[in-house]
Formats: structure tokens, sequence, C-alpha cells
């Protein structure tokens, strides 16, 4: 991939960056449809977030990515953000026009790809939408879990936290959303009784990442109660299957691991900086090579 004074700069922002597989897909993107852009991983630490983003203004960066911590400390220095990101509170996706930077959120989209991929092969899956859905953890990533929810048309979603004050204050900052979704918060206690009747349990948690693989956001107790009809989604895309995703394997439920998420929340973004049609099965290769899983 050739670089010169003419290649247009994407990138990634995060802290930590390093480990970040989507110089992986975009890369390879772009070498497939012979773009003349580069993707490389910046490290920002929280503390020079807004130096960073006048710093990239200044060299002419055309698009960028926010991970962790920065998809919602990074609001504040964006120009426009769009209706949904600002409903969801927190944008992955940045791109510069002649307005300044602007940003969106296309984890929604991602989110909702493999779902919808599912169902059109196997429509009976669609009676998992109509039913409650149970998310773990509240955050940046569940807002984006919630959003889905809404667009999938779930009756109701049961957030799940450890830390009661936060869940609950989760679920209020949706009162005045444009996003309509019927929200409950709820500690881990409750799940025993959640478990069974929920169409879709969503690990938005870190819980089973890299190194600690061992972990899970359930009990072996808790995911007995997992009914075989039901849907398990980790937002985690190594290990794959998680030690959750295992869980809810042995009770006969669908398990979707957050690889096609990443795959697909990537491909939307790679549009709108390129205004080109991405080629997903090549950035999905390119991560399943990173991931040792071709």
């Amino acid at each position: 991939m050739p670089i010169s004074g003419t290649t247009k700069l994407l990138g990634i922002i995060g802290d930590p960056v390093e480990h970040s597989m989507s110089p992986d897909m975009h890369n390879r993107a772009i070498v497939e449809l012979g773009l003349d852009y580069v993707y490389v991983p910046f490290p920002v630490k929280p503390d020079d977030l807004g130096a960073a983003m006048t710093g990239f203004a200044a060299i002419g960066v055309v698009g960028l990515n926010a991970t962790i911590p920065h998809k919602q400390t990074v609001i504040p220095y964006l120009d426009v953000i769009t209706p949904a990101a600002q409903a969801i509170g927190a944008v992955n996706t940045i791109w510069r026009s002649d307005r300044g930077w602007e940003g969106t959120n296309t984890d929604v989209t991602g989110f909702l790809a493999p779902l919808h991929d599912r169902a059109a092969h196997h429509p009976e899956i669609q009676r998992c939408f109509e039913r409650p859905m149970v998310v773990l953890g509240h955050g940046g990533a569940a807002r984006a879990v919630v959003a889905g929810a809404s667009q999938l048309g779930c009756p109701l979603v049961h957030v799940v936290g450890r830390t009661p004050d936060k869940v609950e204050s989760f679920v209020r900052s949706w009162d005045n959303s444009p996003i309509a979704i019927n929200l409950q918060a709820h500690s881990f206690h409750d799940l025993a009784v959640l478990l069974p009747e929920a169409g879709i349990i969503v690990n938005s948690t870190p819980l089973g990442m890299h190194p600690h693989t061992q972990q899970s956001p359930l009990s072996d107790e808790l995911a007995d109660r997992i009914s075989s009809d039901t849907i398990a989604y980790d937002l985690i895309y190594t290990p794959s299957p998680t030690l959750f995703l295992q869980q809810a394997q042995r009770q006969g439920a669908i398990a979707i691991d957050g690889l096609e998420m990443l795959v697909r929340q990537g491909a939307a973004a790679f549009e709108l900086w390129t205004g080109q049609t991405p080629p997903i099965a090549t950035m999905r290769q390119a991560l399943r090579e990173r991931l040792g899983l071709a």
C-alpha cells in the first residue's frame, strides 16, 4: 500500500488502542479498492483529547473511530453530531467536513446486522425480538444495544448491573430521549427470574475478554436459567466463543459473538469516510486472520 503526500489519513483514538484490530480490516479494504488512504491507531490519553482533536484537524485527518474511553467524552469537541448519536449519547465514528468535526454512532448498525442476517435465514428467530431483552452492563456499548433494541421492536429491556445507582442513572438518562424504549433497572440478583423469559441476552461488560477468558457475567447456576429458544449475544469477539457463550450454547441457545458487530460497524464507518461500498467479506477475513480463525 503506497503512502505519499496525497494519502488521506484515517485512524482510531483510544486508551489503550494498541490492541485494536480496526487497522487490519480497514487497511485491507483500502488495498482491495485501490484507495489512497491509510488507517492508523492513535493512542490518546483522556487529558490529551482536546489537544489531539485540534491537532488532527491541523494535519488534515479526514476520519476517526473513537473507542474506550473516548466515545462519550469526545462529543464536546465535535461541531455536529447526528440525532442518533445524540440520543445514544456516544460517538464512535467521526469525520471532517466543511462544518468541522462531525460524529455519529455506527455501533447500532453493527449490533443489528447479525441479528437481521440470522432472521433472514431463520424467520422463527423473529420471535426472540418480540420478548424482553436482558442487557448485562450499562456503559457506552450498552447504549448502542438499547437503541438497537428499540429498532428491533423489543417490548422491554432489562438493564442489569452490580451498582444500583449507576443502573438507575442509565435508565433515567433515556427519559427524554427520542428513542422510544421501555427500560427497567435491575441487579444481578434478579437474573434468575429475568433470564428464562428473555428473547435476547446481551453481554456488554468486559467480563470474559482477554486476558480474563475464564470469567463470565453469569455463574453456571444462573446460566442454567437460559432458555433454549434465546439468543445469547456477546459484544466481545476474542476469545471465540467466550465462556458466556459456551454457557449459553450448553443450554441450546443461539450464540452470536462480537466479531460481526465489529465488521459491520466498521463497514458503515468506511462508507461514510470514503463514499465507497465496503468489501465486507474482505474486512471480515482480515479480522479472522488476525484472530487465528481463518
